[in-house]
């Protein structure tokens, strides 16, 4: 439901002017071309597909699908039979087509300030087809998976785009993930070659990259699966190294501690030793010696609309990941409109997005939607925090950056510092201010757009997932009137509904589970390996619908509201976690019987992670055991899975059927009372014990 008019918006006329070139100038305009994509998806999908170059046409259905399981298969394709090559589109054709071989693809902003570089498309491209022949030289070849645990560097955006090139299925996984989930991610996939770094730094942290992906690849022999290649790119060092010389990525780094054993820098002297990178000749190659005898061309492996791009993990909820898989040209259609329309993208901008690569984001709006538009984007390996609190407004400033897109959790924690270290900086080349990750609260979003856009600037509030691929509701700059908190509405070709418990659509004003009703180019066609958990997960609840897991709230006004995750999956700092994968790790610790996990709100991270854990007779809570059960969930999954908070719980409440009732659970570690009807409980004497138990949260 969209409106006839749209509410009064104090800063749309505003917002209106500063964007007078803007793609889509008018909300009437907006509701045209909505309607449009609605009615005649071919139409206004053909207008986008032709900006790209298509080797062959599509001859089938523009958009092809079933999301009714009760009719057969669940599917969708998209330009059936045409063929083209995604990294072509984005190198080739801007190069020679577009004549923009001399703009720049990417401002590298390391961790350390002083650390920069820039890298052309032209040069870009020269990188991507020597590090394609590589992989051809190494026997990869059209689907293939290669697992990518790299740091925010170029080679990573070199390496995906390489794999693009010839047909190979990029897995990425994020470089905070542990050994073991890397290595559960190389199984799943299985991934033919890994491609790694000797290490970074983020802030003062030293990441041991290749330490952890050592690790990995043992466990990975361990069940009988051994990767054959590892290419590992030097990162950190200013010597040559022990390991292959040459083996070193651009520009020179500062140097950094042996990669074995951790030491405390000394940032004002920066001077290290000679870092020691673990190295087996057997399997290790060096990026550097590799592509240093590569031709400077390599000619694109020409892939079907609906052959596999890339494969990225995301949690499910019964613990292990899904391997999420899009493909070829209806993942570029739907990034490229989405970068365009939603940052009102034009020729010169200098965007910069702060995700992770590792995540969806960094797929969509770091990488394929930018450059499928030929923008100049700021590619950022540090933390918003280092130095100092500063860094992002003072990156703004340095690149003149007009388009910004971070997570509420940085604006939550920047929030804390006050204004002063935001207004040391001018930030006067800003348009449009995004978020994304998680809902935004109205507090936050009312500092970003008063305090670091001047009250001038839209804030375009995204909603979307892993699975949808790129924006799904979502502001328009200049276009949509502004409700902070508030999706808005559906992007072009997206049609949202309301289900009830039932599954029957809710009209007006409303709550409950959202879903979409037919499909658009991007979204996943499966869940890689496992067609079924792919149709149960998104389909089987509501046939006919794509089940997103979210609730969701429409007002009077029609604006979507997301109300949070409705299964057990918790969203920390921007990040999707099962609750079924942390309390797997807790319950390997040989003094755990039991443990429960749930969400708890935290004033900077949106979730925090509050666990019960029932211990085996004989065993005691203390300190120790709560610094090993952290670590254990560190080690299975990540950093970002650390809880927060364990409460050591001698019973948990359960029904009488044995199942754990989680609503009390939640109510408990918020520390509210009221708990509802609690008559299903089997023992109600325990909730007394757990409140009693009950850690002090920042709330």
């Amino acid at each position: 439901m969209i409106p006839d008019k749209p509410p009064r918006d104090d800063v749309y006329q505003a917002a209106s002017d500063l964007l007078k070139d803007a793609h889509v100038p008018t909300f009437e305009k907006y509701k045209e071309l909505y309607q449009k994509s609605i009615e005649n998806p071919e139409e206004f999908w053909g207008i986008v597909a032709n900006d790209f170059f298509w080797k062959s046409k599509h001859t089938g259905q523009f958009l092809d699908y079933n999301f009714d399981i009760t009719k057969g298969k669940i599917y969708v394709k998209c330009m059936e039979g045409a063929t083209t090559n995604i990294c072509y589109n984005v190198l080739d054709r801007n190069v020679h087509e577009r004549k923009l071989g001399d703009k720049i693809a990417f401002f590298w902003e390391g961790n350390e300030p002083g650390d920069e570089m820039n890298v052309t498309y032209r040069e870009l491209l020269k990188q991507v087809c020597k590090f394609a022949n590589v992989l051809k030289s190494l026997g990869v070849k059209k689907g293939d998976r290669v697992s990518i645990y790299m740091p925010m560097i170029v080679e990573l955006v070199v390496a995906m785009l390489a794999c693009a090139r010839i047909g190979a299925v990029h897995s990425i996984v994020f470089a905070g993930f542990s050994a073991e989930s890397l290595c559960e991610r190389i199984l799943d996939a299985q991934c033919s070659l890994l491609i790694t770094a000797d290490g970074f730094y983020r802030g003062d942290k030293l990441i041991n990259l290749k330490v952890i992906a050592d690790d990995a690849l043992r466990k990975c022999r361990d069940k009988n699966f051994p990767v054959q290649k590892c290419i590992m790119i030097k990162h950190l060092s200013k010597e040559e190294s022990v390991s292959p010389a040459g083996c070193q990525s651009p520009p020179v780094k500062r140097a950094c501690p042996d990669l074995q054993q951790e030491k405390q820098r000394e940032r004002a002297k920066k001077v290290h030793p000679t870092p020691q990178v673990p190295w087996n000749p057997e399997v290790d190659l060096c990026w550097h010696t590799l592509v240093g005898g590569a031709s400077e061309e390599c000619e694109p492996e020409w892939c079907g609309s609906e052959d596999p791009l890339f494969i990225l993990y995301t949690s499910g909820s019964t613990g292990k990941p899904k391997g999420v898989l899009h493909t070829v040209s209806g993942y570029l259609l739907y990034t490229a409109a989405t970068f365009k329309y939603v940052f009102d993208y034009q020729p010169d901008d200098v965007y910069w997005c702060t995700a992770d690569i590792g995540w969806i984001t960094g797929h969509s709006y770091i990488t394929y939607g930018p450059l499928a538009n030929g923008a100049t984007s700021v590619l950022f390996e540090g933390l918003p925090t280092y130095p100092d609190v500063s860094r992002m407004w003072e990156i703004v400033d340095k690149y003149q950056v007009t388009k910004f897109y971070t997570a509420p959790t940085a604006i939550r924690m920047l929030m804390k510092y006050g204004n002063e270290p935001v207004h040391k900086f001018k930030r006067q080349s800003l348009k449009v201010l995004g978020t994304v990750g998680e809902p935004i609260n109205p507090e936050a979003w009312q500092w970003y757009f008063s305090v670091v856009g001047d009250k001038r600037c839209p804030v375009v509030d995204t909603f979307w997932q892993t699975e949808t691929g790129g924006h799904v509701l979502t502001p328009l700059p200049g276009a949509t009137p502004m409700k902070p908190g508030s999706a808005t509405f559906p992007f072009f070709g997206v049609v949202p509904a309301i289900l009830n418990e039932s599954g029957e659509e809710l009209e007006g004003p409303s709550e409950g589970y959202l879903v979409f009703k037919q499909p658009w180019p991007g979204i996943m066609r499966t869940v890689f390996g496992n067609q079924e958990r792919f149709e149960t997960t998104y389909f089987k609840k509501f046939p006919g619908y794509y089940v997103t897991g979210d609730g969701c709230r429409r007002d009077k006004d029609g604006y979507y509201w997301i109300t949070g995750r409705i299964d057990d999956m918790l969203n920390v700092s921007g990040h999707l976690l099962s609750t079924a994968e942390v309390e797997s790790a807790l319950v390997e610790h040989a003094g755990v019987a039991e443990a429960a996990v749930v969400g708890c709100p935290h004033p900077v991270k949106g979730e925090s992670l509050y666990c019960f854990v029932t211990l085996r007779d004989g065993v005691g809570y203390s300190g120790a055991l709560e610094a090993e059960l952290k670590k254990l969930v560190r080690e299975k999954i990540g950093a970002i899975a650390t809880p927060d908070y364990i409460q050591s719980a001698p019973g948990l409440p359960k029904t009488r059927s044995g199942k754990i009732m989680r609503r009390v659970l939640r109510k408990i570690a918020r520390g509210e009372r009221e708990l509802g009807d609690v008559s299903t409980l089997a023992d109600t004497s325990v909730i007394e014990q757990l409140f009693g138990n009950r850690c002090a949260t920042a709330m």
